[in-house]
């Protein structure tokens, strides 16, 4: 084939072509090898199908008491594309999504209840396990995955607060460093809900969560406490002055056991109905519209958005014994 097209076209042929193809050709030749696996390639590979293509929704339902995960297309037919399997040593043990970022999972992982974190690319069957620092099981934490797009980096980060209401250094995984560190970041003057388990919300190069501060007449001031993963800085975002007062229940009624919404690309907000039915609410004209969908007996959450990539591709390791049904 390169004998008769030039190298920079078959470049832009392999940048626009799907994750699948993309690992089978690596066997070609060693210099497609060579080109799929390099990290510019990757990220550019990335870039092309942010632009092209309409990232999945990756929803946690339950079904007959079990925990699971699938990607729908976030689309008019919310149609389900695919069930997400976890790894085979992860399904048998405790394993929760903790984010999603460019095709990439972070898990967490609790073999005999010890914890560690797992990044993971279901599109190329590719992981790393990260170990766990040395955190006090006293603190409350919350974490948070993301990209940090300064560097070029997909980063974890703990947060936490002691019995005390003292704030811990944070602690932050880089992909590309392979370690933890400690990060000396002044804290804001707000307790924080512990959330373990759901999701922090990744927006604007930042992890989100809800905080607090008690106030003179017994209540609590409510604000978004936020994590920026590449200023590595805490940062504070105000609430609407209809919310700042309101208790913890009302501002996190949309994430309870009744309903769940999400803000879809449309600007429609995606609500779990009943028995794990999908609807679609326009907030101008105040029109509910069933999906038809059914996605469990109960929808939990809604894990962010998810979109095919090589990333892991360079640095991440074969998962074992795993029949995949892609």
């Amino acid at each position: 084939m390169s004998d008769y097209l030039p190298a920079e076209v078959i470049l832009e042929i392999l940048q626009r072509l799907p994750v699948k193809s993309l690992v089978r050709f690596r066997s070609v030749c060693k210099t497609w090898n060579t080109l799929i696996s390099h990290p510019s390639f990757i990220s550019t590979h990335l870039q092309t199908s942010l632009s092209n293509n309409t990232p999945f929704l990756l929803l946690k339902c339950k079904k007959k008491r079990k925990r699971n995960y699938f990607l729908h297309h976030d689309n008019d037919g919310f149609d389900e594309f695919k069930p997400l399997q976890f790894p085979v040593f992860c399904s048998v043990l405790d394993t929760q999504v903790l984010g999603s970022c460019h095709g990439l999972i972070c898990l967490d992982v609790f073999p005999n209840g010890f914890l560690f974190f797992i990044f993971w690319n279901p599109s190329i069957h590719k992981y790393i396990s990260l170990p766990w620092p040395s955190i006090s099981h006293d603190v409350r934490l919350n974490f948070g995955f993301g990209f940090d797009s300064r560097t070029n980096d997909y980063k974890l980060v703990i947060v936490g607060v002691e019995k005390d209401g003292t704030w811990i250094q944070p602690y932050l995984f880089s992909l590309n460093e392979n370690c933890w560190k400690r990060v000396n970041a002044v804290p804001p003057n707000y307790a924080f809900v512990s959330v373990f388990g759901i999701p922090l919300p990744f927006v604007n190069g930042a992890v989100h969560w809800l905080g607090y501060q008690k106030r003179n007449n017994g209540g609590h001031s409510r604000a978004i406490l936020g994590f920026n993963l590449s200023a590595e800085e805490f940062l504070v975002i105000g609430l609407p002055e209809s919310l700042i007062g309101l208790n913890r229940s009302r501002l996190s009624a949309m994430n309870g056991e009744s309903s769940i919404a999400v803000l879809r690309k449309n600007g429609e907000v995606l609500l779990h109905v009943a028995k794990g039915e999908m609807a679609s609410l326009n907030l101008n004209c105040q029109q509910l519209e069933p999906h038809g969908v059914v996605v469990g007996d109960s929808l939990n959450s809604v894990d962010g958005s998810y979109v095919e990539s090589l990333v892991l591709l360079d640095k991440g390791v074969n998962v074992p014994n795993m029949s995949y049904k892609f």
